[in-house]
């Protein structure tokens, strides 16, 4: 007859000591609790499958106790009389749950992050992390991506929107669209659910820069720029702005290694561009006299508009913005931004220039004929012209010549 085993009881678990080797201390069908030489107290399941014998490991004493450890016996036993090995059922258990940590959608998106990092600024990766890590990954960072569903994802975004940041959660949810699409992409996921979600948001006010487009006006702000009695650097940027009318970031971080003034060319790399294009700025005369004035200054920076505290940083974001408020112009009025859409209404309305070659300047995604996008020199001869233009143009209005009419204001006005 088989040996009778007398179950176990709390007190004889808990009063198990070590020996000098393991021991295996039973309470029948096959459970019994492993008691190693170092003093731990683990509980292993022995049973048999397909003529095999098998163990399973249901964890450490206190943590799993007599009654728990008994509960798992049980389970177990059943699967093995149902032809069910709970050993490899433990296994396909692990490795969802490897793989659903694996595929959630924090570790998805930090994946699409790092791969597309290099075609970034620095600040714009720095920034779409940042929001990801603030309004997505505590709510649905450790989820498996597959498993998220619309509505999850516009509670996440109505939670942004809530603190009054509505540009920021229609910006999070093109974000997270672009991380759908890479894991559908990769294999995780079977569609992009971000697009349901089109319209569920309400519509962001379209925001303008604001500007100055009345040609009298702009007089007005160029004869102040020339008399700015703030930094030599900034009132340089302030000259150059509305002669290259860049985005406000291509101008401040302008390096010195871009320009070549012989040629009066400046070549601005793709990766400072918003379009991933490089972009060529041609030089007009009155261009290139103030930039070899500066550059007897800070030539010896790798920036033309180095920081006021240190020759090794560009200039600040606000420096310009800052310079206007001080000659008085408020936000309202007129940005740094705003020097773009001067130049283009003044160039279409007043000297009808074409508008490609204006798109064009403006480093906008200008397209030929057959659907391809510009290449950086083209129309370049006609684009010489215009700047030279613009750039006389700026210095008649500054000296008081003739105001030519501008539609929708009265002569004189």
């Amino acid at each position: 007859m088989p040996k009778r085993i007398v179950p176990l009881t709390d007190i004889k678990v808990r009063n198990a000591k070590p020996a000098g080797k393991d021991a295996k201390l039973f309470d029948g069908g096959g459970l019994y609790l492993l008691v190693t030489r170092s003093g731990g107290k683990l509980w292993q399941f022995k049973y048999r499958f397909d003529g095999k014998e098998k163990k399973l490991a249901f964890g450490s004493y206190p943590e799993v106790s007599l009654a728990d450890a008994r509960g798992k016996r049980e389970s177990a036993r059943k699967s093995v009389a149902s032809g069910i090995d709970p050993g490899e059922v433990r296994k396909a258990q692990k490795a969802a749950r490897v793989s659903e940590v694996e595929n959630s959608f924090e570790i998805v998106a930090r994946e699409w992050h790092s791969r597309f990092l290099s075609t970034w600024t620095p600040g714009h990766a720095e920034t779409i992390m940042s929001r990801l890590e603030r309004d997505i990954f505590p709510w649905l960072g450790s989820r498996p991506i597959v498993e998220i569903k619309p509505s999850e994802l516009l509670m996440a975004l109505r939670r942004v929107e809530a603190r009054g940041a509505l540009e920021t959660a229609h910006r999070i949810r093109t974000v997270c669209g672009q991380v759908f699409r890479y894991a559908v992409a990769t294999g995780r996921a079977e569609r992009d659910i971000s697009a349901d979600l089109r319209g569920a948001l309400p519509p962001v006010a379209e925001k303008h820069h604001a500007s100055i487009t009345d040609p009298a006006k702009i007089a007005e702000l160029l004869r102040a720029i020339d008399g700015y009695q703030g930094g030599f650097v900034v009132r340089c940027a302030l000259q150059l702005a509305p002669m290259f009318f860049v985005r406000p970031g291509e101008l401040r971080a302008a390096e010195w290694g871009e320009f070549d003034l012989d040629a009066g060319e400046w070549n601005i790399p793709a990766e400072r561009m918003k379009m991933k294009q490089a972009h060529l700025v041609p030089l007009s005369r009155q261009a290139v006299e103030v930039l070899r004035e500066l550059q007897d200054l800070t030539g010896h920076s790798r920036y033309v508009f180095p920081s006021g505290r240190s020759f090794h940083r560009c200039m600040s974001n606000n420096a310009v913005n800052a310079a206007l408020r001080r000659m008085g112009y408020d936000k309202n009025e007129m940005t740094g931004h705003g020097f773009r859409a001067t130049a283009r209404t003044i160039l279409d309305e007043v000297l009808h220039i074409r508008p490609d070659y204006i798109e064009h300047q403006l480093a906008h995604a200008v397209k030929d004929p057959n659907g391809r996008a510009y290449n950086r020199t083209a129309h370049l001869a006609e684009r010489k012209k215009m700047m030279q233009t613009w750039a006389d143009y700026l210095d008649g209005l500054k000296c008081g010549a003739k105001i030519l009419p501008f539609p929708g204001h009265a002569q004189g006005e």
